[in-house]
């Protein structure tokens, strides 16, 4: 059985990642760049990289493709354009990112330390309405929040 740190691991040398300031310097020189967020709708609700569309990871295989109630037209438009997957921590882009690979999208990289690096290196981000997210409560946001149970034999 493999574990969910371990298919990260194995995906990981074969997938393209950038750095939050690596980003921003994407951004900057590619403004057709399109940030995707796999994070689920309050995650991207509460804060998320302006620009960035949200497209739950449990919906991306459908959203890009033509046919489904979750297509997502800018996605399925995208296949040749340069995509950058984001989540809270770099994990569930990178699953992402190979899935959008393997459905035939050509420039795609995850976002290493997700959401939450992001912030770390002074990123902006904005909520539900656009307006920007203050830093502190970001911080609090990502803070993890474990309970006892959910630690299994790790606690």
């Amino acid at each position: 059985m493999t574990s969910y740190r371990e298919l990260i691991a194995q995906l990981r040398p074969h997938e393209q990642e950038l750095m939050p300031w690596e980003l921003a310097e994407r951004l900057a020189a590619n403004p057709q760049l399109l940030i995707i967020d796999v994070r689920e709708p309050a995650e991207f609700a509460a804060m998320h990289i302006p620009g960035a569309l949200n497209i739950p990871r449990g919906l991306l295989e459908a959203a890009a493709e033509w046919g489904y109630e979750e297509t997502e037209p800018e996605l399925v438009r995208a296949r040749e354009r340069e995509l950058v997957v984001v989540c809270r921590s770099g994990n569930r882009s990178l699953l992402a990112a190979h899935t959008l690979r393997q459905l035939g999208f050509h420039h795609v990289a995850s976002l290493r330390s997700g959401v939450r690096g992001w912030k770390d290196d002074d990123q902006p981000l904005v909520d539900g309405a656009g307006e920007a997210v203050d830093l502190d409560f970001a911080d609090h946001f990502f803070t993890p929040r474990l309970r006892a149970e959910q630690l299994g034999q790790m606690g």
